[in-house]
């Protein structure tokens, strides 16, 4: 059974969990064989209930101690643009669609997220342009991302950030 796995992190993102769950995403997973969902909805106000995706098996929880054991075992770790969740996802090589929240001031989580894209590590978008990505997302082009170099990652945070 293909798994997506969705984090929004520590805080909210209302917006990432209402349109991940909207009828259209859901076709469009449903349409890449996808059939299991599984929400980390943290903070935020919405926590979906089993019954409410009628197309997928759906699970939502707010917290756990560990996400590890979930980001293991999706086919697709969709997440907000956190740096602990990119990194904990891609150190376990799975294929990592981020969604910016693109209502953030001062966004740098899209750097991160532009720059992990420019080197073929991810795919992102926006809440807004969510199902048109998962319709035309192509995963065969991502890359490995190879974890356990600090000095590597030192430097991919200082591009991303413009500190060099």
């Amino acid at each position: 059974m293909k798994r997506v796995f969705v984090t929004v992190g520590t805080t909210s993102f209302d917006d990432l969990i209402e349109r991940v769950t909207s009828p259209e995403a859901v076709q469009e997973l449903k349409a890449r064989g996808y059939q299991h969902l599984v929400l980390q909805v943290g903070q935020g106000s919405i926590l979906p209930d089993s019954d409410s995706c009628h197309e997928l098996t759906l699970e939502a929880f707010r917290f756990k101690d560990s996400i590890a054991e979930n980001i293991k075992c999706a086919d697709l770790v969709i997440s907000h643009a956190g740096a602990g969740s990119c990194l904990e996802t891609l150190g376990a090589g799975k294929p990592l669609l981020v969604v910016v929240n693109d209502k953030l001031m001062d966004n740098h989580q899209l750097e991160l997220a532009r720059q992990l894209h420019q080197d073929s590590h991810l795919l992102y978008c926006t809440p807004s342009t969510l199902t048109e990505t998962l319709k035309t997302m192509d995963l065969a082009v991502l890359s490995s991302f190879l974890p356990g170099q600090p000095k590597h990652f030192a430097n991919f945070l200082d591009r991303a950030l413009g500190v060099q």
